[in-house]
């Protein structure tokens, strides 16, 4: 299957404590705790589907993060959706058709592009980096900066990552006169197996990562 490395969503605003806890719960780093007087009145662990549950509700989610218009919710996104109903032989009615999609957001019409990768996942989301791409980097950067794209990281060990993928592309760039690479969005035309179109592989991870890192953002290595 490969690897997938997926954003998550960012703690909302006054419960950044609470969301790293729960974290450190589901990860086994920490355990739930429940006070003497919290017993008597009957209070009780939570499953982990209750702690699941309660992690999602305080999350900003990436697609917000990257400005996708939502249907239901933004002008564009309902433009976009009857468009689709136009083109589709859906029996559905219009109507129903659209109710169907509310709520879901448009990743083709997010404004932020450095949260949506060239090289995504064909079986997830657009805005899911494809990791297993930087498979094919590991006789340009050493195979120690690839693996760590195989563990699920925060937001603050994100940005940390994408940073040092970074350096290590400029340094790269810079001894082979390939600094344009930097700011091309679009694969060079080259063959895979080059210089040129690993080094935008990683230059493409590392301001995918430094882009969600910055904005509060982890992402989770899925396989």
């Amino acid at each position: 299957m490969g690897l997938d490395m997926i954003p998550m969503g960012k703690p909302k605003q006054g419960f950044e404590q609470r969301y790293h806890q729960i974290y450190r719960i589901i990860e086994g780093k920490e355990k739930q705790k429940i006070s003497f007087i919290d017993r008597l009145k009957g209070k009780k662990l939570l499953s982990e589907d209750e702690l699941l549950k309660e992690w999602f509700d305080i999350q900003i989610a990436s697609y917000d993060t990257i400005k996708a218009p939502r249907v239901g919710r933004d002008k564009e996104a309902n433009d976009w959706i009857k468009q689709k109903y136009r083109e589709s032989d859906n029996k559905l009615s219009e109507e129903n058709f659209i109710k169907d999609y509310e709520g879901y957001y448009v990743i083709e019409l997010a404004k932020e592009l450095d949260g949506i990768p060239v090289y995504a996942s064909m079986e997830q989301d657009r805005n899911v980096f494809r990791g297993e791409f930087m498979q094919d980097c590991i006789d340009l950067i050493g195979e120690d900066l690839v693996n760590e794209a195989w563990y699920t990281k925060l937001a603050g060990d994100a940005l940390d990552y994408g940073n040092r993928l970074m350096s290590a592309a400029d340094k790269i760039a810079k001894d082979n006169k390939l600094q344009y690479l930097k700011e091309q969005r679009m694969p060079p035309e080259t063959d895979e197996n080059s210089i040129e179109s690993k080094l935008h592989i990683v230059y493409s991870l590392a301001r995918w990562l430094i882009f969600y890192g910055k904005n509060g953002h982890g992402y989770e290595a899925y396989f």
